[in-house]
């Protein structure tokens, strides 16, 4: 598990580092400017002779490209630096290192406007890193789109010029590059889009950063790594069987919306749960039986509407108690009379449960009663849902996923999974897990209902909520990767993702083993 930081909660690490630990900073700078350099032999595989184009700004992050050029020169690299501020606007420990750069008597270009050259072997981004405040201008702006229009690997500084380094916004132009080598923890504005796309490949250089720092800052947004799952995955007995494999009962599907109901229900299978029992209208029965082969129906009766609702007079609400976990929204629609079911269901139960789609759709207008389930309860929205849940304006949710997340998991006492690119979990101490798992290709009708039943799938097998939402996504995401290998993001369907949970399952299990 990987710490993520803000900008602001970087600058606090740095000075935190600097003045109680008593590193000079320039020693961290030295320490970002060397890893630079490792990361572009890395690149180019050797640095003799390779023609490198270093542009640099006013601040810290030129710094870190002035240490990186001395030390390509001191392994003849062909470097040539361009500096987009005057002289007299650079201060403290870049200065410090353009002194020293200068004394090398290295030829530094300071330019007030672009100036177009042969293309290098790599381009450098060391222009602005963290400090981006709206969209790019000038000199700035001419620099980067040029840069964009070259033909050679660009290497961006800690977070591409043009990149916001919190939310991962672009308001104008901005560095789209094949790599960046960000400094001691990621950036939060890297691992969300559109920031994400113009991050490449992300390396983390160690600057020399003690573990102390985080320790004392306390972090709480986390990335999730593999590492991090493999310990999670439920053991099976060699005398197992279904029924302590665990059992879900899934509440789902309506007129025009069984396949929610299948996907959801199969997802409960694939994820290693030995049963599960979908509630769908009697009048939807012999469609779904169609479907799906190894999920156990239980009819409700209904006007032969599809509408689901509670029948009296059985014991429905005592069945579904009785199973390990409850997946409850995919595919219900929100008939009052549905509504009424779902009600009483969250009332009078306390099974591990997911809420989803419709679920979460329904309880809109009366989020009390989830506030009050008495189990272990996930909510799995996508912004849209979340925003009917919050009254908060999408674009509002996109913009502050984390802040969003962290206030309303908080204040419901649930876990919440947010789902997007990337999906986020959100725990009620304030703890945010951002998945590095899954792709585009994901944006498909069905991949929620997948997932809504693979977490209740880990949560049936014994998993607390917080193991099986991270679990859950990650896997999830994880199938999604396999689906893009396999057929492509355009082409892939929810169903690939679904028939490729094992081989996820597997990928994982194999790690685990060595």
């Amino acid at each position: 598990m990987q710490a993520t930081v803000t900008a602001k909660e970087m600058a606090a690490m740095d000075n935190f580092a600097i003045r109680e630990l008593h590193i000079p900073g320039i020693v961290l700078m030295e320490n970002a400017g060397t890893g630079i350099v490792k990361t572009a032999r890395s690149i180019l595989k050797h640095l003799k002779g390779k023609d490198i184009h270093i542009y640099c700004g006013p601040g810290n992050n030129g710094g870190d490209g002035f240490v990186a050029a001395r030390h390509l020169l001191n392994n003849e690299a062909i470097a040539d630096i361009f500096v987009l501020s005057p002289r007299e606007k650079i201060s403290g420990d870049a200065l410090i290192n353009l002194n020293i750069l200068e004394k090398t008597g290295h030829k530094i270009s300071f330019i007030d406007k672009l100036s177009e050259t042969k293309t290098p072997d790599l381009v450098i981004d060391a222009m602005l890193g963290t400090g981006v405040k709206g969209p790019l201008r000038g000199l700035y702006a001419d620099c980067v789109n040029y840069i964009n229009s070259l033909n050679c690997p660009v290497l961006a500084v800690d977070i591409p010029t043009g990149v916001h380094a919190d939310t991962g916004e672009v308001d104008g132009p901005a560095i789209k590059a094949s790599f960046t080598a960000t400094m001691a923890l990621p950036k939060q504005g890297l691992l969300f889009s559109p920031g994400r796309e113009h991050t490449g490949q992300l390396i983390v250089i160690d600057i020399g950063m003690p573990p102390q720092v985080v320790r004392v800052k306390k972090p709480d947004v986390w990335r999730l790594e593999e590492k991090d799952i493999i310990p999670l995955l439920p053991d099976r007995a060699p005398d197992a069987h279904k029924n302590k494999c665990g059992t879900v009962a899934v509440i789902a599907g309506s007129t025009g919306f069984t396949g929610a109901a299948a996907l959801t229900s199969e997802a409960v299978l694939r994820s290693g749960a030995g049963l599960c029992y979908l509630c769908i209208p009697e009048s939807l029965n012999s469609i779904i039986e169609t479907k799906l082969t190894e999920v156990i129906t239980w009819p409700i009766k209904d006007d032969a509407d599809g509408i689901l609702q509670l029948a009296p007079k059985t014991d429905l609400l005592k069945n579904i108690q009785s199973q390990d976990s409850v997946a409850i929204g995919p595919g219900i629609g929100q008939h009052p009379k549905t509504a009424e079911f779902i009600f009483t269901l969250l009332r009078e139960s306390e099974n591990p449960a997911v809420l989803d789609a419709d679920g979460l759709n329904i309880c809109a207008d009366n989020i009390q009663t989830v506030k009050e389930y008495k189990g272990e309860m996930i909510l799995t929205p996508h912004p849209g849902e979340l925003s009917r849940l919050t009254g908060r304006p999408v674009k509002e949710i996109m913009t502050n996923r984390i802040g969003i997340i962290q206030k309303y998991s908080k204040a419901w006492g649930k876990i919440l999974v947010l789902k997007g690119g990337p999906s986020l979990i959100g725990l009620p101490d304030g703890r945010v897990f951002i998945n590095s798992t899954g792709n585009a290709g994901m944006a498909t009708a069905g991949s929620g209902d997948v997932l809504t039943g693979v977490i209740a799938g880990l949560l049936a097998q014994g998993l607390s909520a917080q193991e099986a939402a991270l679990a859950g996504v990650y896997l999830h995401g994880l199938a999604g990767d396999l689906a893009k290998i396999k057929f492509g993001e355009q082409g892939m369907i929810a169903g690939d993702i679904l028939k490729l949970l094992p081989k996820a399952f597997k990928k994982l299990s194999r790690s685990w083993n060595g």
